[in-house]
């Protein structure tokens, strides 16, 4: 390395040239970044820009092709995330690993490296989740735990490594705002005591307001380096994608019309013994709305969907209607006979089939729908493929699928491609009533704006729309009502403008006193 490639004094870690290759294909190609010590660092860009593959070299899952990583002025080889903890480097991922049957201490145990006694490790975890404002009961079963509360063990069982620097990978994504603020204050803690942490976010409020630096991907090459605080929301999303991304318009939504989806008093069992019950939900959405559905992940949003889209049907037809019919026990596809479209949360697996082409995928979402289009023969039992490639070019050209080939197997797609096809495939049809879990989750700013405006379109042409997120700013930037479900109770909806995130973040703590629970939601 010569004089001019040396790392910064006293960076804390610093990486040079370092590149990952699949094949012909750089995941990460010559990457350049320095962290020091103390200071809470940013790593920003669209889907598939490379981060996870960059981190996941400075935690020893991934090897690099080449290039080189220096820890505290050392070159090091970090060839297993053991060899990564034993350096000092600690990493929280987006998706928790924990087992809900094992207590918060047993779960911590199965990650540390060496053998502690347990009553060690609980008193450690006590200690440490007081100290840095993390509380934890180290004897309570994972299964009793908010989404928030499991973030925490996350916390603490890197912390018990005593790491020097902490990578942390959208980690505001399943918290409620005073949460994501205590997390905040937890970061600042750990950054005035000389540690350093690496922060993955797609929410550039936060990363304005917590990151003196930050570092900014786009496919696969560092593109700039700046100063978050000293930006905009604007720059930033401009350095990250290379070019504006444009603001959801909502002209011309607001009339609202007959109800098209409606639930009344809904009760329903937890499916297993880790699911939420469902406790007398009642909603009602009309044409030309967006009622959006917030709430902390687990407190019976992927319940809610199952029950509106038919995956799992009720006791009584009346309970759940869809323009004006009974649909309440009946399944997937006769709701969609009667002009409902619906995406769940989940892409791989349940909205798609990774190993099957997007053509193969759209005949299995609209078969019963599209029988006509798709289907011939005297029997309905051969498929018109032109018909279907047709649909597939179509959907790709009004979402701005970005793909490889004609027509690519689903898994083939970055997330936010995959999930823009999903959501097309649903538009395409132009559902009277949609209904979309998770709509932009792990989704980049350029592929976020145009979902999302999708969904205002739909609904400013006549049709209901219920949105199910996470994502408060998403939230506000489509929603003309809102409502928030909390340990499966449903508050009751109100218009957007008249509600605060303060507001929200406490009905997402089950603060639902302003409305007894029984009173239909959108009332008003």
């Amino acid at each position: 390395m010569s004089s001019s490639d040396a790392p910064a004094a006293g960076a804390l870690l610093s990486v040079r040239k370092l590149t990952k290759l699949f094949g012909s294909f750089a995941a990460c190609n010559e990457i350049d970044l320095e962290i020091q010590p103390g200071e809470i660092h940013a790593l920003l860009g669209e889907n598939g820009a490379g981060k996870s593959t960059l981190v996941k070299m400075l935690f020893g899952v991934l090897e690099p092709s080449h290039g080189q990583i220096v820890w505290q002025g050392q070159p090091v080889a970090i060839d297993a995330p053991g060899t990564a903890r034993k350096l000092g480097i600690g990493m929280v991922f987006q998706h928790f690993s924990l087992f809900e049957a094992l207590t918060v201490a047993e779960n911590i145990a199965l990650s540390l490296d060496s053998n502690i006694p347990l009553a060690k490790i609980s008193e450690e975890a006590a200690k440490l989740s007081r100290a840095y404002g993390l509380p934890l009961d180290p004897n309570a079963h994972v299964a009793d735990l908010s989404v928030g509360e499991r973030q925490r063990i996350e916390i603490v069982r890197a912390l018990l490594q005593n790491p020097g620097l902490i990578i942390l990978d959208e980690p505001t994504s399943v918290l409620t705002p005073q949460e994501a603020d205590r997390l905040f204050e937890t970061l600042f803690k750990l950054r005035d005591e000389g540690r350093s942490v690496l922060y993955i976010s797609h929410r550039l409020e936060e990363v304005q307001r917590i990151c003196s630096r930050a570092t900014v991907l786009r496919h696969g090459k560092v593109t700039g380096a700046c100063d978050p605080r000293r930006e905009t929301t604007g720059s930033l999303a401009r350095m990250m994608v290379g070019n504006d991304v444009a603001s959801v318009q909502h002209e011309g939504l607001g009339a609202k019309g007959d109800i098209l989806l409606e639930i009344a008093g809904l009760s329903a069992p937890a499916r297993t013994p880790f699911a939420m019950a469902l406790k007398d939900v009642s909603l009602r959405v009309r044409a030309g709305e967006v009622l959006a559905i917030a709430g902390v992940a687990g407190n019976g949003q992927g319940e809610l969907f199952d029950v509106i889209s038919g995956e799992y049907t009720v006791a009584a037809d009346d309970l759940v209607q869809l323009r004006g019919k009974t649909v309440g026990t009946k399944g997937i596809n006769p709701r969609r006979l009667i002009g409902a479209g619906f995406v769940p949360e989940e892409r791989h697996g349940h909205a798609a089939v990774s190993a099957l082409k997007l053509s193969d995928n759209l005949v299995l979402a609209r078969h019963q729908s599209d029988r006509k289009s798709f289907l011939g023969g005297s029997f309905f039992n051969v498929i018109r493929h032109g018909a279907v490639k047709q649909a597939t070019k179509r959907i790709c050209e009004a979402m701005d699928v970005r793909k490889s080939g004609d027509d690519p197997a689903a898994g083939a797609l970055s997330g936010g491609n995959l999930q823009k096809f999903i959501v097309g495939r649903e538009l395409d049809r132009r559902p009277s009533v949609l209904v979309v879990n998770q709509p932009t989750w792990g989704v980049d700013a350029g592929a976020a704006s145009r979902i999302r405006q999708a969904l205002v379109d739909l609904a400013r042409d006549g049709s209901a729309v219920l949105v199910i997120s996470q994502d408060l700013d998403e939230i506000f930037e489509v929603a003309t009502d809102i409502a928030v479900i909390s340990e499966g109770r449903l508050s009751p909806s109100y218009p957007a403008g008249d509600l605060t995130r303060e507001k929200i973040g406490l009905l997402m703590g089950g603060s639902h006193e302003s409305k007894t629970h029984s009173e239909p939601a959108h009332a008003h």
